[in-house]
């Protein structure tokens, strides 16, 4: 939100015309002094562009604030100048600023690739500032980005420092000019208007001290009044005219009067923007709580359907998951039942096999030990002792004549543990043929 706001401020400092920038607050009957002469500090990196000096006015009259390099506030913009015009009787100070083209600066020739129109000095390309050394104090040691150009100056050379008014450049805003300065302007940095403040606390730069030569013409940054980077004016641009006391407490007089009337015209201005940007803030602010919600209401929308689409998906494959588990479970159990009774099945087959086969085997080996064993011939050792019980002789009928005697079967021995079975009778053998009886 912080970030949003900073960006609000921006656009609408951007957005102010560069009329609102044009006065300084300040305007005298009294011309600023001359130029003074004097060498470009060498430039300290890349990206810094150079900024003209010029006579600022303050409450114990002009001052010089000395040229100086300054940081681009980013690539692509250029410095107009400020420069001193001539109106309403009296001469007023137009703010310089930051644009993507250099604008009107009175047509006065600061130097430097700053002859009257346009700049020379040098250009952006690709975010990177190309130097014209022609114009430029710059090291091509640790400044590759040079070029040289001649830079001709079509308008008489002078150290004029204002427009209009007696004695003044008389010059007018061409076509593109007048375009650029109607165009999105960015106003002094903050480094730029410490550097000017700095100008106006030091007493050796007052015009009425050095004689329209400052002792510190220019420095390499800003607010650096002393060291290496400092340079001194070789020479004032013109003999300094030192103003009548009768004319300077009336210039004065009149220029508090104007600076009072200015500081009003200031203030109200000041005011009147501070409502239009608070009307703006609170309108913008508005607008981006109601984009806010809108966007948070569809936010919170697409989110419910997109939680509504998952849990639906969701329920649907765990339903899909259920059934395919049931199904697989089913299938399951249904070929374990199967397995087991197959198992079941073949084992009772085989216990009724077993069982069987058990049962006949058990059959035939009692039908083997019911069934009568053959009659054997009788051997020495199985033939009956004295001991042995005989059985009784049949009784025969009368004998027939030559009928030859039945065959006895010889009896079976017996074994003292088990009890045999009675031999059977053996068969008869076969009568002899009866003869006819006498």
């Amino acid at each position: 939100m912080h970030n949003i706001r900073l960006l609000l401020l921006a656009v609408l400092i951007l957005a102010i015309p560069a009329a609102s920038f044009a006065q300084f607050g300040v305007s005298i009957t009294i011309a600023p002094p001359a130029l003074p002469v004097y060498q470009q500090p060498m430039a300290p990196a890349d990206g810094y562009i150079w900024t003209p000096g010029y006579w600022s006015y303050g409450d114990e009259g002009y001052f010089w604030v000395p040229g100086t390099w300054v940081m681009a506030p980013e690539a692509g913009l250029l410095w107009t100048p400020g420069y001193w015009g001539w109106g309403d009787n009296a001469y007023a100070w137009n703010e310089g600023y930051w644009g993507t083209n250099v604008g009107f600066y009175g047509g006065v020739n600061y130097g430097f690739g700053y002859g009257g129109v346009g700049y020379q000095g040098g250009y952006w390309n690709n975010g990177a500032f190309y130097y014209n050394r022609s114009v430029n104090n710059v090291n091509v040691t640790d400044i590759h980005n040079v070029y040289n150009k001649t830079v001709i100056n079509n308008t008489t050379f002078n150290h004029v420092s204002y427009n209009g008014g007696n004695g003044g450049i008389n010059a007018r805003p061409t076509a593109a000019e007048e375009t650029a300065s109607h165009e999105q302007h960015r106003p002094p940095s903050e480094l730029q208007t410490q550097h000017v403040h700095a100008a106006s606390t030091n007493h050796a730069l007052l015009a009425s001290v050095n004689h329209g030569r400052p002792a510190i013409a220019a420095t390499a940054k800003p607010g650096e009044f002393s060291g290496h980077g400092v340079v001194a004016a070789k020479q004032a641009g013109a003999p300094y005219k030192a103003a009548a006391p009768e004319n300077k407490a009336a210039g004065n007089k009149a220029a508090a009067t104007r600076s009072n009337e200015n500081k009003a015209a200031e203030t109200k201005a000041a005011t009147t923007r501070s409502n239009e940007n608070k009307a703006a803030g609170t309108k913008a602010a508005a607008t981006r709580s109601n984009e806010n919600k809108a966007a948070e209401n569809k936010a919170a929308t697409t989110r419910s359907n997109e939680n509504k689409a998952a849990e639906n998906k969701a329920a649907t494959s765990r339903s899909n998951e259920n059934k395919a588990a049931e199904n697989k479970a089913a299938t399951t159990r249904s070929n374990e039942n199967k397995a087991a009774e197959n198992k079941a099945a073949a084992t009772r087959s085989n216990e009724n096999k077993a069982a069987e086969n058990k049962a006949a085997t058990t059959r035939s080996n009692e039908n083997k030990a019911t069934k009568p064993k053959e009659a054997r011939p009788p051997t020495e050792s199985s033939k009956p002792t004295a001991a042995q019980a005989q059985p009784a002789p049949r009784q025969q009928s009368a004998p027939r004549p030559e009928a030859a005697p039945r065959a006895q079967s010889a009896p079976r021995p017996e074994t003292a543990a088990h009890a045999q079975p009675a031999p059977h009778p053996a068969k008869e053998a076969p009568k002899a043929e009866e003869r006819p009886r006498q």
